[in-house]
């Protein structure tokens, strides 16, 4: 029988075809290598923050969990490694420093699966405030809040306006009740929530000769008082604080903390009340002669 060979040109073009078919032909449907036949009932059951971060795996085969705003995204994946989940709508992966992800100051080597990792942030950076009347760190956390709301049967939260809500002070810590001698000295203090800031006056209530009720502002002409105000303790938080030194009986009395901004305002109230310690000295005071 005669044996049938190819040209050599023919040999040669049909060897380049499976050398491309073997770097390329095994993509062509979707499927890497590492993929394999998709078996739905082999996949992990996995619940997400909300349905919007809920998308299939490179495979093509298993539900996964994009990641949320601070999560852990990316990584080099390859034998032994996690690949981290990729970033949810409106988030992009930002490589983070080895503080950041935990390596110890000593320049320690990452934990493998920690390799090649970063955060989920925000495209849109600042806070704004929600139809909610809430604040959110950004407009991503707004939108993951605005999934979960829709979830559970609640109405959807869409952004108001750039910026943290505006809100009317709140005392959260008031003044308290002193009660202390003359010669000491004591103080009031005053926490209060707004924004934007707000103003903190000190006030003493005091009456006229015709029993009318005045607010004295303080500290005035009191040269035994001093007013504070300062930042904190919390964000958005101002601590205001009137100190008396010494406490003098004419400090006795009602004080109000006053708390306004372009929002709103507030006050609350403080008593001191004084013991005059010259009257008690006198009163128990025992004389040379007393003992005979």
């Amino acid at each position: 029988m005669p044996r049938f060979t190819l040209p050599p040109f023919l040999l040669l073009s049909l060897l380049f075809c499976l050398r491309s078919y073997r770097l390329t032909g095994a993509n062509d449907g979707g499927n890497t290598s590492e993929c394999g036949p998709c078996i739905p009932e082999s996949c992990e059951p996995v619940r997400c923050q909300a349905p919007e971060l809920s998308v299939r795996d490179a495979c093509g085969c298993c539900e996964q969990c994009l990641g949320a705003e601070g999560e852990l995204c990316g990584g080099r994946g390859g034998a032994g490694r996690r690949r981290q989940a990729r970033c949810g709508p409106g988030l992009v992966c930002v490589s983070q420093s080895r503080e950041v992800l935990g390596a110890a100051a000593s320049q320690a080597p990452l934990p493998e699966e920690l390799e090649g990792t970063g955060l989920c942030v925000c495209k849109e950076d600042g806070a704004v405030c929600g139809s909610d009347g809430r604040s959110y760190q950004s407009v991503c956390a707004l939108h993951l809040h605005s999934w979960i709301s829709v979830r559970a049967g609640r109405e959807r939260v869409h952004k108001a306006h750039d910026g943290e809500c505006k809100l009317a002070p709140v005392i959260v810590m008031p003044p308290k009740k002193i009660h202390n001698v003359t010669g000491a000295q004591v103080y009031l203090s005053c926490e209060v929530k707004a924004v934007p800031t707000p103003i903190i006056t000190w006030r003493k209530i005091t009456e006229s000769p015709k029993g009318v009720k005045l607010l004295e502002e303080l500290p005035g002409d009191r040269v035994n008082m001093a007013v504070q105000v300062r930042g904190g303790p919390s964000k958005h938080e101002s601590t205001g604080w009137v100190l008396i030194n010494p406490l003098t009986k004419e400090d006795e009395g009602v004080y109000q903390c006053h708390a306004t901004n372009m929002v709103g305002e507030t006050q609350s109230y403080g008593t001191i009340k004084v013991t005059d310690l010259s009257k008690y000295k006198k009163m128990n005071f025992i004389g040379p002669d007393d003992d005979m």
